[in-house]
Parts: structure tokens; C-alpha cells; sequence
């Protein structure tokens, strides 16, 4: 049975393919379009790396190392989620917060995420098939994260540019409209894939696209969810 969403003086039934349907790229589920990112980034960057290894003398290398110390980087993301099954969980919203990394010249770079936005959840009226949407809320929610990620250009970049693949492990949780469903305190895990270009050895673009996956509990039930996130930011490099 569908669920039904009330647009205006209009019904408008949801199918659970609907609702699973939104927050996705193309048709493309969060995974998939970070499968396609990672895919690409190594068939187009890694070649032309290899190469540029050879027969280059220092000065004219395509390659220049990452400064070490720290970076602090803020951001804005879109939060591209479904709400999972019932679309009641916290989805398609502006997420906005800054990561701060230890740069450490090589291949393996650690850091910490906090970011908070204010997303948009569906009301229902019973957390079963069939329930009938009442309406929709804002919902702000934290998001805080340690990081692990991997340079596939090393402690280097390449023509200034560096992209990176990982993951981080966190915790997310909401302030609660009491409107039935609660997010409470949830677990979250989020690959990623992404670039960096840098502008100065001390000043870089950054984009990331990343899948975050956490479960969510319902009264008889319950599922992992997995939402987009698709972040761009401006970072600033510094010693102590």
C-alpha cells in the first residue's frame, strides 16, 4: 500500500519506490554515484601520475609536496537523504560546519567533522504501510565525525591537484519536534571520495561526495539508511 502525501487541496500517493526515489542524482542511489567519483578520479588521474614520474627534472615536476601542520576548512553541504522508508527521518537540507585535519605529508591524513543543519522530515500518522503524511517540519540536526583519509597522490600533489578517498565514523543526533517518529542519537558511517586543488601551498579547494549510512528505529522495526552528502569547501593551512 502507498503512502499518501496531502499537496495543497490534492492527494498525491507516495509508493515506497517513490519515496525511496528522492535525494539521488540521475536515479542514482548515494553509493552508486560515489562508486562512479572514485571509478573515474583513478582511471583519469592515475595514468597521467605514472607518467608524469618519468623524465622530469625536479623543477619542471608535475609534482609538489603538501605542506605539513593543520588545516581548518568550512563548508556547506547538500544533504541529499529519503527519509528512509517512511520519510520521516531528517532529509534534503543545507548542512554547514568546517573539518579540521592534521596534515601529515604523507599518504594517510586524519581529521574531525562537526557540521549542523536544518533539514526537512515528513509527518506521519502511523509508522506503518499505509500511513497517511500529515504534513512536513524542519528539523535541525548535529553531526560530528572522525576521519580517516587516503591521498592517492601521496604527500604530493599533481598539477595541483590531490584527490583523496576515505571514510569516518560519527555521531548524529536532532532536536526532536515531537511529532512522533525520534531520531534520538544515531551511529553514523560515511565513505567519501573527493579532490582537493591547491590554489597555494597553504590554500585549497576542496569538494567531497559522501554516502552516510545510519539505522533508524521504529516502533516494530527498523533500517539502515544511506543519504547523499555532497560538501564543498575553502581550506587554510597553518603551523603551530
Amino acid at each position: 500500500m502507498g503512502v499518501w502525501e496531502r499537496v495543497g487541496k490534492r492527494s498525491v500517493t507516495l509508493t515506497p519506490n517513490a519515496v525511496r526515489g528522492r535525494g539521488t542524482i540521475s536515479g542514482m542511489t548515494p553509493l552508486a554515484t560515489l562508486t562512479v567519483i572514485v571509478t573515474l578520479a583513478l582511471a583519469l588521474l592515475a595514468p597521467g601520475a605514472l607518467l608524469a614520474q618519468v623524465g622530469h627534472p625536479p623543477g619542471k615536476s608535475p609534482y609538489r609536496d603538501i605542506r605539513k601542520g593543520h588545516t581548518f576548512t568550512p563548508f556547506a553541504a547538500f544533504f541529499a537523504g529519503d527519509g528512509g522508508r517512511f520519510g520521516v527521518a531528517p532529509h534534503d537540507g543545507w548542512v554547514y560546519g568546517f573539518r579540521y585535519d592534521i596534515r601529515t605529508g604523507s599518504t594517510i591524513q586524519m581529521g574531525l567533522l562537526l557540521a549542523h543543519g536544518q533539514m526537512e522530515r515528513r509527518i506521519l500518522d502511523s509508522l506503518v504501510a499505509g500511513g497517511q503524511v500529515t504534513g512536513t517540519v524542519d528539523q535541525s540536526t548535529t553531526f560530528v565525525e572522525a576521519d580517516l583519509q587516503l591521498n592517492l597522490t601521496g604527500g604530493k600533489t599533481w598539477h595541483r591537484l590531490a584527490p583523496f578517498i576515505g571514510a569516518g565514523i560519527g555521531l548524529a543526533w536532532a532536536e526532536e519536534p515531537d511529532r512522533g517518529f525520534e531520531l534520538g542519537t544515531r551511529f553514523t558511517f560515511a565513505p567519501h571520495a573527493g579532490l582537493r586543488l591547491f590554489v597555494t601551498d597553504r590554500i585549497h579547494l576542496r569538494g567531497d561526495a559522501r554516502v552516510l549510512f545510519w539505522k533508524l528505529t521504529y516502533p516494530n522495526s527498523s533500517e539502515w539508511d544511506t543519504s547523499g552528502w555532497y560538501q564543498a569547501g575553502l581550506g587554510f593551512g597553518f603551523s603551530l
